[in-house]
């Protein structure tokens, strides 16, 4: 079994499993679907579900994806901890990165959700494992945000050392925009989990992501 770190250097279609998109009968059943389709890892972000909630559905995605892909939990460094998550995902306003890793101990997977260069740039600098980088068009996730010169998720691609997930809005109309600047990871959230197939979408969004050198 390859360690969470080994995976995430492989990784290349991350899947975001959201709360405010879809409810916990609906989250598992996208979540068996996607993985046999070919996801590459898997994020829980639940910003309205109780912890205990959160911790229930953690601990039965663990048990199901036995250690082949990382498991991360949004936001909760404590709920990582208690559920065994491969790691967190963190904001700029959440815990700082330095003492997340104390919690969670040095083979866990630590992400963080960037904006600019800088932030960028002071995540590598701090630890991260992975950026979550955007967001790059139009989400209903984060609607107030403004949407993202492609120029700038170009430069950042070059110049950060450690795996970037361009984040945000990204379809299979758009993917290839940010394909042809560099990108070669997304993270993606409502293309396949509000969609019709979930396991055909997944299909399509992993061919795309393999043809890629």
């Amino acid at each position: 079994m390859s360690s969470s770190k080994e995976c995430l250097k492989q990784a290349r279609l991350y899947l975001i499993l959201d709360r405010q998109v879809n409810d916990y009968y609906q989250l598992w059943k996208i979540l068996k679907q996607s993985v046999s389709a070919g996801v590459d890892m898997v994020q829980l972000r639940d910003k309205i579900g109780s912890l205990r909630e959160i911790l229930q559905f953690s601990q039965k995605a663990i048990k199901f994806l036995k250690g082949k892909i990382p498991y991360i939990i949004n936001d909760r460094v404590d709920l990582a901890v208690a559920s065994g998550a491969s790691g967190v995902h963190l904001g700029q306003k959440d815990l700082p990165i330095q003492y997340a890793k104390k919690m969670l101990g040095k083979n866990a997977i630590i992400g963080i959700s960037c904006q600019t260069y800088q932030h960028a740039f002071e995540a590598q600098r701090a630890g991260a494992d992975y950026i979550g980088f955007g967001s790059v068009f139009k989400t209903q996730t984060k609607p107030d945000r403004d949407l993202m010169d492609l120029k700038l998720l170009a430069d950042v691609v070059k110049k950060i050392r450690i795996p970037l997930f361009a984040i945000g809005g990204i379809n299979l109309d758009n993917i290839c925009d940010i394909t042809e600047l560099g990108v070669r990871r997304v993270a993606i959230c409502r293309a396949i989990c509000s969609a019709h197939d979930i396991g055909g979408i997944t299909k399509k969004f992993r061919g795309i992501l393999d043809q890629l050198t």
